[in-house]
């Protein structure tokens, strides 16, 4: 497992000689990264119960709860939905395999059972909150795996085909499954790091939005972390985001048609 001291975490973020302030007991929070290297052993199911408690214990808007999550482990079905998300293989690996999902169908069926109209579902909001309760709880859980010294992966290639994922696991209407998570022990092996993010200027704006952040230190810190990984040095952290977004087939994945599947299926109709 991962071992940093709080100053050394603080200078893998922000290039910083030394923090502001150290607060030891927030070290376990920055030594977060993405594990895509798991050991072969094994969770009990008791323990992942009292890791998906922490989950439930996150914010949720108005309590409507307005998520699910789906465990996978058959071996067939993972294969199947590892397949379905670019073939990754922490999604083989890992001893749990979640994929989280906006969840309207619950309430909706609730609602109605009740003898209320829940038409205000189709509304934008609905679905914002539904993505926003997702993320929440996701995170909570993440936080709890990584306090009990496991790794945590998100798999956001779940979106890739929304429609095999429905099929595959059996999800009703009115349901979006938004992005996955991997839970397991870190194989000993695994050399993930953790990576720089942007300045707190960059972000964290005072009284009123910065419309000229500087992202230009943050592309001469990445590239040295691209260097250290392998990887192209020459380009830098801004033209590896703009062509993530640049609209191409290829940089979206198969997720050109979300739109239209959310409609279909009754999100953010209005």
């Amino acid at each position: 497992m991962f071992t940093e001291p709080f100053p050394a975490l603080w200078r893998a973020r922000y290039g910083e000689a030394a923090p502001p302030a150290e607060v030891p007991a927030l070290t376990p929070f920055l030594r977060h990264r993405s594990v895509r290297d798991f050991a072969p052993e094994p969770i009990p199911e008791d323990t992942v119960r009292v890791l998906f408690a922490a989950a439930q214990a996150a914010a949720t808007s108005a309590n409507l709860q307005l998520w699910s999550a789906i465990s996978v482990q058959e071996p067939a079905r993972r294969d199947a939905i590892a397949k379905l998300c670019a073939d990754q293989k922490q999604i083989r690996d890992c001893a749990w395999f979640f994929a989280f999902v906006v969840d309207h169908f619950r309430l909706e069926k609730a609602a109605r059972d009740a003898g209320e109209n829940p038409a205000g579902l189709d509304l934008a909001e609905f679905f914002a909150m539904g993505c926003v309760d997702a993320a929440l709880a996701a995170e909570r859980l993440t936080c709890a795996a990584e306090f009990a010294g496991l790794g945590c992966c998100y798999i956001g290639a779940l979106r890739n085909d929304v429609e095999g994922v429905k099929r595959l696991l059996e999800i009703p209407g009115r349901c979006f499954p938004i992005f996955g998570l991997c839970l397991g022990k870190v194989a000993a092996s695994c050399k993930a790091e953790a990576k720089p993010r942007l300045s707190q200027p960059a972000i964290w704006f005072r009284e009123k939005y910065d419309a000229s952040p500087d992202t230009a230190e943050y592309d001469r810190r990445m590239a040295a972390f691209y260097a250290s990984q392998g990887q192209k040095a020459d380009v830098s952290w801004a033209q590896r985001c703009g062509r993530r977004v640049d609209g191409s087939a290829k940089s979206i994945t198969g997720r050109d048609g979300l739109k239209t599947w959310m409609e279909r299926e009754g999100f953010s109709r209005r």
